[in-house]
């Protein structure tokens, strides 16, 4: 691997040198959250004084701005601090499903599913193996990219094909189909987490579960499949030319190349025996009469339900069990203490987003006690039905807004923490879903990472590449996936008007429209 540092890296000139100088010059979004909480408790004094007000049209409140500064706000944010921070909803989730994928991670289950998946795949769809496995690698978070796409260029270099187009495509799989997946997990649980108390602003009683989008996520990856092995085998991989090994460009370790040990797949052997008790658990607890993950007394489509709420402590036990069955086959774990080790390491690494939702967790609460979000959001949604603009328009716009900040902001969650109080809401009273906003808003989260130099992984796929070309920079790294990205962008907008127009369901139970409980009133404004 490369030795070059992302401040070796060369400057950027013309449209791309704009986006990472001024990205360059932005505070961490620790601090980006601190400038936005400054702002908003101003916001919430100017409102407070001038009466700003409005009519929540579902449940026929009164809203009205209330000063931050309140005698009652401040004991909120003082003497609640603590729990404000543990009621942060993707916290909870997020921390719970880690326990478990920490297990699956460190005792090697996901690096050998992976490399499993990828060293035995045809030649003939190696592409697209290679774009699947990458999007399902999601579940094993930083892994994804540490281990998929080096291996994607080794793989590639294997069948005789250039590396580098391995690399781009395994890049593009990871990184740019970000939303997609065959199965919701960790980041569905963070972004839908998220999602759940900005809907509450306008209906409390609203659920969100983070099977909210796995018919989208699905769909992405059946989209976004066909897209990378046409670009890859048609477009990249000619214009890359035909691979000769640059003087002093060291082969793939040996390792890197050979195929699963005996002890491996015994491993892996395990782990399936493992997920298949995990699924006949949850099987035989959802027929059990009585369940508790039924509800007979919900409307049909909500019958569920409690189901698909309950996927979020599926996956955190399941990981747990296989990663653990996989290390007593493989022989990774030695005693229980392993396992109590490996699910604090895990933690250990979820540090800095739980410094970043210390933050976001404030804003979103005090942005709640405000009542600046919901009475945002009721005017908003006024003057948007006023333009009668279609509702596939409007949520393209959601999807450009979030490819635009992308290019500046790498954290989806700070993002989407700072969006969702307004965009939800007021979409919400236009008659679309949250999870259908949401998933707009992962489409344009999504696509245009590899197009951005501020992407925290940037420099280490541009090392990776350099492992094989030497004279690869970030110039040539930018060339070589903008394609994608412009495609992703492109098709994932007709996908989201597509989605709207034939209102597809977005998750068991989730559809595109949203349905108030009662029955909307018009806004009234006072100020």
């Amino acid at each position: 691997m490369s030795d070059v540092t992302p401040d070796q890296l060369p400057p950027a000139r013309g449209f791309l040198g704009f986006i990472e100088r001024t990205g360059n010059r932005l505070p961490d979004p620790v601090f980006l959250f601190l400038w936005l909480i400054v702002g908003m408790v101003a916001l919430s004094l100017v409102g407070a004084h001038l009466g700003w007000s409005a009519v929540n049209p579902v449940t026929q409140e009164v809203l009205l701005a209330q000063s931050l500064l309140s005698s009652e706000n401040l004991e909120k944010l003082i003497i609640g601090m603590p729990r404000t921070l543990a009621d942060f909803p993707p916290l909870g989730i997020v921390i719970t499903i880690i326990y478990g994928a920490a297990v699956a991670e460190r005792t090697g289950l996901f690096t050998t599913a992976i490399r499993g998946a990828l060293l035995n795949a045809p030649k003939i769809i190696l592409t697209p193996v290679v774009v699947i496995v990458g999007m399902v690698s999601h579940h094993a978070s930083d892994a994804s990219y540490v281990v998929v796409i080096p291996l994607a260029a080794v793989i590639f270099a294997a069948a005789g094909r250039h590396p580098l187009a391995g690399l781009a495509a395994g890049f593009a799989a990871v990184s740019g189909g970000y939303a997609g997946n065959l199965f919701p997990g960790a980041s569905d649980a963070l972004i839908l987490g998220i999602t759940e108390p900005a809907a509450h602003l306008i209906d409390p009683g609203y659920k969100v579960s983070i099977a909210g989008n796995w018919f989208f996520i699905v769909g992405v990856v059946l989209v976004f499949t066909p897209i990378v092995w046409f670009l890859t085998d048609r477009v990249i991989e000619p214009r890359l030319g035909q691979w000769v090994p640059a003087k002093g460009v060291a082969p793939p370790a040996k390792e890197e190349r050979e195929p699963l040990t005996g002890i491996e797949k015994k491993g892996l052997v395990f782990a399936g025996l493992a997920l298949l008790g995990m699924i006949a658990l949850w099987t035989l607890i959802t027929l059990l009469p009585g369940s508790p993950f039924v509800d007979p007394e919900a409307e049909p489509a909500q019958t569920f339900n409690p189901l698909y709420r309950s996927l979020a402590a599926f996956f955190a036990v399941t990981f747990f069990v296989t990663g653990a069955a996989y290390g007593v086959g493989a022989s990774t774990i030695r005693s229980h203490r392993d396992l109590v080790r490996m699910m604090g390491e895990g933690i250990s690494v979820l540090a800095p987003y739980i410094v970043l939702a210390f933050f976001a967790a404030h804003f979103v609460a005090m942005f709640n006690w405000s009542g600046l979000g919901p009475i945002l959001a009721v005017n908003a949604a006024a003057s948007l039905r006023e333009l009668a603009m279609p509702t596939p328009l409007l949520l393209i716009s959601v999807v450009l807004v979030s490819c635009f900040f992308d290019l500046f902001i790498g954290s989806a969650s700070a993002k989407w923490s700072a969006l969702a109080p307004i965009v939800v809401p007021m979409f919400m009273l236009l008659g679309i879903s949250p999870e259908m906003t949401t998933a707009a808003y992962r489409m344009g989260d999504s696509v245009t990472n590899i197009a951005t130099p501020l992407m925290s992984y940037f420099p280490l796929i541009l090392a990776f590449a350099q492992r094989w070309d030497p004279r690869f920079g970030l110039g040539s790294l930018m060339a070589t996936m903008l394609p994608y990205a412009g495609s992703f962008l492109v098709a994932g907008l007709i996908m989201v008007a597509a989605w709207v127009a034939l209102d597809l369901p977005l998750g068991p139970g989730v559809g595109v429209h949203y349905e108030p409980p009662a029955p909307a009133s018009s806004p009234v404004t006072v100020g």
